[in-house]
C-alpha cells in the first residue's frame, strides 16, 4: 500500500489576516484534507473554517501536538493515517510548521518512516522580518529565544553584535512577548551606537509597524512592544 503525503501548512500570524496568508493552491490541498497535526486545536479549527472547508468540524480527526501532548507522543499512531496511505496536514500555531516549531520533530519522524512529506508556501515571520529589515539576506542566523538571565543575556548581544560586524551577518532572534520591552531596553543599552536594529512587530496585521534604525537613532524614540509578537534583528556591517 502507498503511503500518504505529510503536507506542512502556514497558517497566518495574525487574526483578519488570512486572505494574504495563503495561497490558492493551498486552499485546494486543505480541501481535500481530513486529518491534522496542531500544535493549537482552537487556532487551527479557526484557520480551517476561514478556508471553507466544505465538511462538518466534528468530521474532521485533530491530533494534539500541543506543548502538554508532546512529551509522550506516540509516533506510528500520529502518523498511523499516512502510513495507512491518507494524507495529513500539519499546523503550527502560526507561521510555518518546522521553522522555530516543535512540528519539525513530526517531520523528522515522517521521513524516518518515508512518509512523503510537502511544504507548502506561507507566511514565516523570521522571512518576512528578514526581507523587510535591509539586513543582508546573504548570511544569517535565528537564535530564538536569548537568555532570561540578565548578565548572560547582556553577554549573548554583544557576542551577537560582534559575530554580525566579523562575519557580515544578520542576526535575528525573538522574546516572549511580555519580555520584549526589557529585551529592547537591554539592546540599545548594550550595543554600539553604530549598530542598526530592526523591529518587526504583529507582521501581516492592520498595525503591522516594522521599522529599521541605528541604536543611536533608536534613542531618541519611544516603542512600546509589550504582549506584541516581535522578531529583533540586529546588523552591524563594516561599511
Amino acid at each position: 500500500m502507498p503511503l500518504g503525503t505529510l503536507y506542512l501548512l502556514p497558517v497566518p500570524l495574525a487574526q483578519e489576516a488570512e486572505h494574504k496568508s495563503y495561497t490558492l493552491f493551498l486552499q485546494d490541498i486543505l480541501l481535500n484534507l481530513r486529518e491534522f497535526i496542531v500544535e493549537n486545536e482552537k487556532t487551527a479549527r479557526r484557520f480551517i473554517k476561514q478556508t471553507g472547508l466544505n465538511i462538518l468540524q466534528q468530521d474532521l480527526v485533530i491530533h494534539d501536538y500541543g506543548k502538554h501532548a508532546r512529551d509522550s507522543v506516540d509516533y506510528d499512531v500520529l502518523l498511523q493515517a499516512a502510513i495507512q496511505g491518507r494524507d495529513i496536514g500539519l499546523m503550527s500555531d502560526a507561521g510555518c510548521p518546522g521553522v522555530a516549531d516543535p512540528g519539525a520533530l513530526v517531520v523528522a519522524a515522517a521521513h524516518k518512516r518515508g512518509i512523503k512529506v510537502v511544504p507548502l508556501v506561507g507566511p514565516s515571520s523570521i522571512l518576512l522580518a528578514l526581507m523587510a529589515s535591509g539586513f543582508s539576506g546573504q548570511k544569517f542566523a535565528f537564535h530564538g529565544y536569548l537568555p532570561i538571565d540578565k548578565r548572560e543575556r547582556t553577554a549573548k548581544i554583544k557576542e551577537l553584535e560582534s559575530q554580525s560586524q566579523r562575519e557580515d551577518q544578520t542576526q535575528l532572534f525573538i522574546e516572549t512577548p511580555f519580555r520584549n520591552n526589557a529585551l529592547w531596553d537591554e539592546l540599545l543599552k548594550s550595543c554600539k551606537g553604530e549598530t542598526k536594529l530592526c523591529i518587526a512587530c504583529n507582521l501581516t496585521a492592520q498595525d503591522e509597524y516594522i521599522r529599521t534604525n541605528s541604536v543611536k537613532e533608536w534613542k531618541g524614540k519611544k516603542v512600546d512592544l509589550h504582549k506584541k509578537p516581535t522578531i529583533f534583528l540586529l546588523y552591524m556591517n563594516t561599511d
